[in-house]
């Protein structure tokens, strides 16, 4: 059997190709943020109790974070925990995204998550790629930089003393534990992602439906225009292009663009990939 991840920087997905309907979850998993004994841990406690290990005879690893020259690291890491797997492949989620999206035809492929990226794909390689920078000097559009777009709104007076108490009574946050969760903490990036359910759910404000369009109008202008191809559709996985993809398709139309295929998780699309 062919086990593939997607890993994110807030959870990674596994799923067997022989039952790709169970989908195995474990915390995200980041050779960029995390230490490899720190992976390791999650690989041998959290994935492999999991799993029969002996039905697993490959293993597909795509995640946030897995450069190229991370890639044998992360191998390594698979290969410790899967030492019977006959093929381990690590390789960055965009590849994942632009396969699962793609298959083996030309495209955009873009990601929308806690994070963002994109790639223009040519169905085996990518040709392009707009750096995403991260969500402190990039990221346009991910969850990590709505959330942040939110905040700021929140405590410069740009939203209304009633969505300000909603987000306290819902969260029990106030401006001092947000900007504690945010700069004394790790992995503010997650933090700040999770506050899009709050966004979500009081899209009827008109300024937080401005906020999110805006953000995602600058994901199609700064990373997506230097592709020069509107003639072909922008596809999109992830939770963020998933749950808002009716203010995603707005922003495209208003940069000149069309938005293609969007899934919530490439893992389907993967299986398919690799069933080929």
């Amino acid at each position: 059997m062919i086990l593939i991840a997607d890993s994110g920087s807030t959870k990674t997905d596994w799923v067997l190709s022989a039952n790709p309907q169970q989908v195995i979850h474990t915390q995200g998993i980041n050779p960029f943020h995390q230490s490899a004994a720190e992976m390791a841990a999650i690989l041998s406690g959290e994935l492999l109790p999991q799993l029969s290990v002996g039905d697993v005879g490959s293993v597909c690893f795509y995640g946030s974070g897995v450069r190229p020259e991370l890639e044998p690291l992360m191998a390594n890491l698979l290969k410790e925990a899967f030492p019977q797997a006959e093929r381990v492949e690590a390789h960055g989620d965009l590849l994942g995204a632009a396969r699962a999206l793609c298959g083996r035809n030309e495209g955009i492929a873009s990601i929308l998550g806690t994070g963002a990226n994109s790639c223009l794909y040519d169905g085996e390689a990518i040709l392009q790629n707009t750096p995403p920078l991260g969500y402190i000097l990039g990221d346009e559009g991910s969850g990590a930089v709505l959330g942040k777009l939110l905040v700021n709104a929140l405590y410069k007076g740009r939203l209304s003393n009633e969505i300000v108490a909603d987000f306290q009574r819902q969260t029990g946050l106030d401006m001092p534990a947000v900007i504690a969760r945010v700069y004394r903490q790790p992995m503010a990036n997650r933090f700040l992602a999770s506050l899009c359910p709050f966004i979500h759910d009081n899209l009827g404000d008109p300024c937080l439906k401005s906020l999110v369009i805006d953000a995602f109008r600058d994901f199609f202008r700064i990373n997506i225009a230097p592709y020069r191809r509107r003639d072909l559709p922008v596809a999109f996985v992830g939770s963020v292009a998933w749950f808002f993809s009716e203010q995603l398709t707005e922003a495209a139309a208003a940069e000149g663009f069309c938005v293609g295929t969007v899934c919530r998780s490439p893992l389907l699309g993967l299986l398919r990939y690799h069933a080929v």
